[in-house]
């Protein structure tokens, strides 16, 4: 399996931000919340992060690291003309969490950018993301990136840095 995330250029790749308002999909037209990153996170993202949807841990301020699945692109369901890295967390929050600062860690590669028919099509497709994360994020090479020090107390680099950090 570590061979698939070396095969994937620029993977893990390391993110820091605070989470901003999105398009308002994710809960209400989706059931499918998602945590959205400032444009100067998305910005900063390596050429070699191609559009799609990845999977990898995400934390919340000083909360717990959970399993995340991610899309990285323009949505065409939705012709979206911004581009957005939506993060879903693999955990019922209850809550929204605007101005809290998200870590992700990106460990892999599901799938390139998709249009689709329906917005039924589109929900069953993203769920499937989300098992698909859930049983490779169950790997032992996956799991730590779990435990990994980006994770920890928050150090000054950590409010500035968005992208790769030492592993």
């Amino acid at each position: 399996m570590l061979k698939r995330i070396m095969t994937t250029k620029g993977l893990p790749y390391f993110a820091v931000g605070k989470v901003v308002k999105g398009f308002g999909r994710g809960s209400k037209d989706l059931g499918i919340p998602t945590a959205n990153f400032p444009d100067e996170v998305v910005n900063n993202l390596p050429e070699e992060i191609s559009t799609g949807v990845y999977y990898g841990w995400a934390k919340v301020d000083d909360g717990l690291v959970y399993k995340m699945v991610m899309s990285i692109g323009w949505n065409p369901y939705f012709k979206n003309i911004k581009k957005s890295m939506e993060t879903h967390i693999i955990n019922a929050y209850g809550m929204d969490f605007y101005g809290s600062q998200l870590k992700v860690c990106i460990t892999g590669y599901i799938r390139p950018e998709m249009d689709f028919k329906t917005l039924d099509d589109l929900i069953s497709t993203i769920k499937n993301d989300i098992e698909t994360a859930k049983t490779r994020l169950e790997e032992i090479e996956m799991r730590t990136f779990k435990d990994h020090s980006f994770f920890q107390n928050e150090t000054e680099s950590d409010k500035t840095m968005n992208g790769e950090c030492s592993h």
